[in-house]
Parts: C-alpha cells; sequence; structure tokens
C-alpha cells in the first residue's frame, strides 16, 4: 500500500503530533532525560501557542495513560457547566440551543488542571522546563500554519467590530498572521512566566509549586480575570450580546480527576477509551456491532457496513450518553444488544435516526434532534459548513477544530491526549492573559431530563476521543485524531486498518493504516452548533476509488467526494512488549501533523 512517508521505528521514543513543534518540543523533552509525561504536557501548552485556532489553556483534554507497569487511566480535563448553567437561565433568554461561541458557551475550563495533574502524579521534571518551550513560541514567535491567517480572516468582521480584544492579538496592524513571518503571543508569555513566578515564590518542592501553580489558576490572577471576561456582554452566533454565568467558585472547586477507562475486548485486542460523559464508548460501541467476519477490506460491502453500524451507534449516543443521567453502557456494549442492532443493518443506506432500547429502556432525544432528523433544514445546514475539514463561520461557529498527540517513550509510557476547546474564535482574549474562553457548553441541550441536558455541575458530553490498544493485556498502541463527531469514525477504520493489514518491518503499519482512504457521515445531530444533521450523506476521499463509490451510491447513500486528502487527521504511536521497538505516524492531510522519534 502507497504510503506518504514510512513508519518511523525505533528504541528511544516516539511522538506523534498535529503540529511538528509541538512533536519536536516534546521530542526534546524525551532526548533530555524527561519521560512521556513530562513531554506530554510540554507539547500540550506548545499545542496552545501554535495551533490557537484549534485549541488553548481555557479549553479541555481528556487523556488516557498506560505508565510502564501500571493500570490504564483516563484524566478528565472536562470541566462543568458552573453552578449558574440552568436550562431555565437560558430559555429565559429566548434560547433554544446554546450558543456555539461566547462567554454563555463557556464552561469551566479543564485543560491547564488537568496537564498539572499529570505532570504531578506521573512526570519527572519542574513546571517551569516543561513550560520554556510554549514561553519561547509565545514570546519569540512561530512561523504560523495557514489555517491560522484563513481563520482569522473568516471572523475579521467579528473582531474588529465585536471582540477588538482578540483584534488586538490576531490582527496587529490590521493583518492577519502570515506563514513564513513570525507571529508572538507576548501577553500569554507573560500570564505563564507571572504563574511560574506566584508558584516559584510558594516554595517547597516539585510537587508543592505545581499546586502552587494550581492555585493561582483557580484562585487568583488568571481565574480572575476569566470570570471578570465572562462577566462581560459579547455577541455570540445566536446574534445578541449576553454575558456569561461563570463565577470565581466555580473556577476554585474544579479539579481535574482520573478515572477507570471503559474497555472493550475483540479479536485478542482490548480498547480503552473515556466513559460516556464524551463519546469515546461509540467506537467500542462499532466495534460491538461488526460481525465476526467482515468483507474485503476496502470494498464497497465494507464502507456500507461501517457507516450504517456508525449510524446506529451515533443514535445511541443521542439518546443515552451524557454526565446529567445514568448511561447503561453494559448494555449499550453487550453482544446481545449488538446482535439485535446489527439486524438492522441491510443493503441499503438509512435515512433514519434509530436509536436502540437497552435493557428494555426507552429512547428520548432531544426536541431539536427530532426536529433536524424530520426536516429538511438540517441537510441544508449541515452543508453549509462543510464536512470533514474543521470550519469557521463568520460569527464564530465552529465545527470539529481540535488538537492530538500520542507519546511513548524507552520505559514503556504511553499516552494519548486531544487538547481542544478554548480556541481564538470562540470568546474575546483576554488581553491581560493572551487567550479567550472556551465554548464546550454548546454540546449540552436545553431540553430537560436527557443524558445530556445543560446541568450546573454536570460535564457536557464532549467529542474528545483519545484511544489506547492493548494486546495481552499490555498496551501497545495509543492513537486519536481531531475531527469533532468524526473522531470515532476515523478512528474505527484506522484501527481496522491496523488490525486487519500485514505489518511492515516486524511492527504495527500505523503511516499504512494512516494513509488509507476514509470517510465519514452526517448522520445525526451535529455535536456543534447549530446540531444539523443531513441523512444519509456520506463524504469519501476521491482516492477510495471510483468503484466502490458506485457501489455506495447502488446502496442509496448520498455521496459526496471530497479531495483526495481531505479525511482523517490522525496520530498513533506504538510498542511491541516483546522488542521494545516503537514505532509512530502522523497524518499527512492538512501539512502540519508530523512524527518524530529514534
Amino acid at each position: 500500500m502507497f504510503t506518504t512517508r514510512p513508519t518511523l521505528q525505533g528504541t528511544f521514543g516516539m511522538v506523534s503530533s498535529t503540529h511538528w513543534l509541538a512533536s519536536q518540543s516534546a521530542m526534546a523533552v524525551l532526548e533530555a532525560g524527561g519521560n512521556a509525561f513530562d513531554a506530554a504536557v510540554a507539547a500540550g501548552f506548545v499545542l496552545h501557542v501554535v495551533e490557537p485556532h484549534l485549541n488553548g489553556p481555557a479549553g479541555e483534554v481528556p487523556m488516557i495513560l498506560a505508565p510502564s507497569g501500571g493500570p490504564v487511566r483516563v484524566l478528565c480535563g472536562q470541566g462543568p457547566a458552573p453552578a449558574g448553567a440552568s436550562i431555565g437561565r437560558y430559555t429565559a433568554l429566548g434560547l433554544e440551543l446554546i450558543p456555539g461561541s461566547g462567554p454563555l458557551a463557556a464552561s469551566v475550563p479543564g485543560s491547564f488542571d488537568a496537564w498539572m495533574v499529570l505532570l504531578r502524579d506521573y512526570g519527572t521534571w519542574p513546571l517551569d522546563e516543561v513550560l520554556k518551550y510554549a514561553i519561547g513560541y509565545a514570546e519569540h514567535g512561530h512561523p504560523p500554519v495557514p489555517r491560522i491567517a484563513a481563520t482569522v480572516e473568516t471572523v475579521r468582521e467579528l473582531f474588529e467590530t465585536e471582540w477588538t480584544t482578540s483584534a488586538e492579538v490576531y490582527l496587529p496592524g490590521g493583518r492577519a498572521p502570515e506563514p513564513g513571518t513570525l507571529f508572538r503571543n507576548p501577553a500569554l508569555a507573560a500570564t505563564w512566566r507571572r504563574l511560574l513566578d506566584e508558584a516559584g515564590a510558594a516554595g517547597g518542592d516539585r510537587e508543592a509549586r505545581i499546586e502552587a501553580a494550581r492555585r493561582v489558576w483557580r484562585e487568583g490572577f488568571i481565574a480572575e480575570a476569566l470570570v471578570a471576561a465572562a462577566a462581560r456582554p459579547a455577541m455570540d452566533t445566536s446574534g445578541e450580546r449576553h454575558a456569561g454565568v461563570l463565577t470565581g467558585d466555580d473556577f476554585a472547586s474544579y479539579e481535574a480527576s482520573f478515572e477507570d477507562p471503559v474497555r472493550f475486548e475483540r479479536d485478542g485486542w482490548t480498547i480503552c477509551k473515556a466513559g460516556p460523559w464524551s463519546q469515546a464508548p461509540v467506537l467500542a460501541q462499532q466495534l460491538a456491532l461488526l460481525p465476526g467476519e467482515l468483507p474485503e477490506y476496502g470494498s464497497a460491502e465494507y464502507v456500507h457496513l461501517l457507516i450504517e453500524g456508525c449510524k446506529l451507534a451515533m443514535a445511541d449516543r443521542e439518546a443515552w450518553y451524557g454526565d446529567a443521567a445514568p448511561v447503561p453502557l453494559d448494555e449499550l456494549l453487550s453482544a446481545e444488544y449488538n446482535t439485535a442492532r446489527r439486524a438492522l443493518i441491510g443493503a441499503e443506506a438509512s435515512y433514519a435516526l434509530r436509536p436502540g432500547s437497552p435493557g428494555g429502556r426507552t429512547p428520548v432525544l432531544s426536541k431539536h434532534a427530532l426536529a433536524v432528523a424530520a426536516g429538511a433544514g438540517g441537510q441544508q445546514a449541515a452543508a453549509g459548513l462543510g464536512a470533514g475539514e474543521p470550519t469557521v463561520a463568520k460569527n464564530g461557529e465552529t465545527r470539529g477544530d481540535t488538537c492530538h498527540l500520542d507519546i511513548v517513550d524507552r520505559w514503556g509510557n504511553m499516552i494519548a491526549a486531544t487538547p481542544s476547546g478554548g480556541w481564538l474564535q470562540s470568546n474575546p482574549v483576554v488581553p491581560e492573559l493572551g487567550f479567550p474562553l472556551g465554548s464546550r457548553l454548546q454540546m449540552a441541550w436545553l431540553d430537560p431530563g436527557l443524558p445530556n441536558s445543560l446541568t450546573p455541575g454536570r460535564r457536557p458530553r464532549t467529542t474528545l476521543s483519545p484511544s489506547l490498544a492493548l494486546r495481552g493485556g499490555v498496551p501497545v498502541m495509543a492513537f486519536g485524531t481531531p475531527g469533532g463527531d468524526q473522531q470515532d469514525q476515523w478512528q474505527l477504520h484506522f484501527f481496522l486498518s491496523v488490525a486487519l493489514r500485514a505489518p511492515v518491518r516486524g511492527g504495527l503499519d500505523l503511516q499504512g493504516a494512516i494513509d488509507a482512504p476514509n470517510w465519514h457521515n452526517d448522520s445525526f445531530p451535529g455535536s456543534f452548533y447549530p446540531r444539523a444533521m443531513n441523512p444519509g450523506s456520506v463524504t469519501v476521499e476521491s482516492r477510495i476509488g471510483q468503484d466502490v463509490i458506485e457501489g455506495l451510491r447502488r446502496r442509496g447513500h448520498a455521496v459526496t467526494v471530497g479531495e483526495a486528502w481531505s479525511e482523517g487527521r490522525l496520530c498513533a504511536v506504538a510498542r511491541d512488549p516483546e522488542t521494545g521497538v516503537l514505532s509512530a505516524g502522523a497524518n499527512p492531510r492538512g501539512m502540519q501533523g508530523y512524527a518524530v522519534g529514534r
């Protein structure tokens, strides 16, 4: 199979991320004696600087980590809804959906505390050492990728007329950051320097200073500035100016938390995912829906089977996943339930949203989901935003913007993390900090009584979905992708590509699986405002082949043929537990993801 680059192999350390500067910064940490978790924190903060259109310090990050010789754990860096974020408060404003941008859409930021907890409990480096890479790029500059300028140009009018503090950072002199120049964010660098100074003044050892930094974030000048920013009315995707509901108590009470992963076994593999407060178990459910024998890899029948299974799993996501009510996950992943669900997959494409009834329960969907499923309006809205590529509208409305990183070190420590939210188009930049609040609350519903209803103190259901895979109970692969609702669609095909095809050079063919032609469908309510859907839609890369395209159309799929390299943003690392050989691959699409290692 053609690949754009080799699957890297070595024995010292491997890093894959969505930006080469983050990958190389993480590798620099490994080279200097840090472990995979030190390297992940360094890379995560670099991603805040070099991919500000995809993530920021006030966003969120779920992680799955496998410390050498220890249990696999999920570290949840998804903040909850503020205490004042009640359904009644939002509907009293005349809202039917939570806006896709602006202060009302801000959940409690979770990313920073999660990185600190990871560094404290599993890292070895002091905080100033892991932050020096991000501070350097923010202070001295980095050459921006073209997508930053494209995003800024899209929201130029909003920045110039409403979010003027964002224009000061991202339109200096009226010009968007240009490739080949150096783009700086001195306010962000100053924020981290002040945080380090205040944490250092507290004294104590490495762990004590990390704890002091957490307090500065939650209770000091950073929390004060973000709370004040949330209280200022700002234009959002509703077309109105609204203030948010974040308070100092919301910040002070939040802590990132460890959880056991959701596990699913198939064909000797164990997939580990975050819980159903995210969409992450959708990957396991799609695997559960597959029959024991699969059609020929890459054929129209194979793609049809995966698409139709995805539709069923995503319908269950809409009815059953969330943090505001118990989720019957054991039933959703059970063989009995999925055998019955599999019988719904026929020879023709389905255009219906069909959640199941695990344990005999009756599924309930939001009024909006039912409306877009019944009408054509959702089709028009989805088509207007584009497909497969992170897209931004003039009002800041955003679909699928995210980062990812995977790292494995020479000791066998492994981590997958998907930083997201708090991007430059989510909220006005807080001038004294250099970054904005996030907009993750847009993923909760304003209908009461749903697992994903807006609920104070509960997490909005996120699309962020890092993965870790075991063989024989031993961690062997970490992987993930940006892409919003596409994440677990693209990851399913990647995982099956790794599991079904021949290895290369005695190891997993990570790069071949990443490069394989991919696809996605939008036959379910989207997680991003305005929560559109496009029943029966499938978007495929043109490289998938005309025979597959025609085969899907004969089965009734509404196929859109995208560019040759337009579907999937995957990163992956792996370790062979028998030989110790490490490997890595990275997505060539977008021309900025890179793997490094030796």
